[in-house]
């Protein structure tokens, strides 16, 4: 039924993005429903391999197809329709719940009060909305492994900071409008930080055995200094 209400709206859309890559669009929106489809045909694209695409790149309503130079984009996205009329009544894999260990605030936690000032809300109550809610891993991305999570409470949105920094510690728990995420490197961003996580969430030798997927659901839990030290 879902499949169906898609094409009513001109989805799923497959379409060239440029001369090696290829865009298919399941809808416009960005829900749990169309994350499903988007997890189910990543899966399926995981599992069976389209000779020439040498890349895949999910979104939040999208994934982006990369071919080799010597794939044909014509051929493609007829393979491409062809897969999706075969998983269109398939169910994604369950992902599993993770809890992911917090020291919110202070030091570790730099942009928590400019969070208090957006969202008017006291510190405890930001750290209290912010691990009650149940994330869902909408994707991986923009350094690897970095999970977007959808599920905020939206009275934290807190737009990114003017200047992003240069260097955000590994394990930094962040805000960026109404969405949440972890830096599993240290590396650039501009994202609130409002507190650092001991876990190394991402294994950047074999990212299938990391932390946190695709599909998973996280749940935050606050720790004191003493617990953050002794799970390092």
């Amino acid at each position: 039924m879902i499949w169906l209400k898609l094409v009513l709206n001109n989805y799923p859309k497959i379409t060239p993005a440029s001369d090696c890559t290829i865009l298919v669009e399941l809808d416009h929106k960005i829900s749990e429903s169309t994350h499903k489809k988007i997890f189910t045909l990543i899966t399926h694209l995981i599992r069976n391999p389209i000779h020439g695409v040498v890349n895949i790149h999910p979104g939040y309503s999208s994934i982006l197809l990369t071919l080799d130079k010597m794939a044909n984009i014509d051929d493609t996205i007829r393979v491409v329709e062809n897969i999706l009329d075969v998983v269109q009544n398939s169910e994604p894999p369950e992902g599993k719940l993770v809890e992911v260990p917090v020291l919110y605030g202070g030091n570790y936690g730099k942009d928590i009060q400019r969070v208090v000032q957006f969202s008017k809300l006291s510190e405890g109550e930001i750290i209290q909305r912010h691990q009650t809610g149940n994330y869902l891993v909408y994707f991986l991305g923009f350094s690897p492994g970095f999970p977007y999570l959808g599920g905020m409470d939206q009275d934290l949105t807190t737009p990114r900071i003017q200047t992003p920094r240069k260097r955000v510690p590994q394990g930094s728990v962040a805000i960026a409008g109404g969405q949440t995420g972890i830096y599993p490197f240290p590396s650039p961003g501009g994202w609130n930080l409002i507190g650092r996580t001991p876990l190394k969430i991402f294994n950047i030798s074999n990212p299938q055995n990391s932390l946190i997927q695709m599909g998973d659901k996280v749940q935050f839990k606050s720790i004191s200094k003493n617990e953050y030290e002794l799970l390092k």
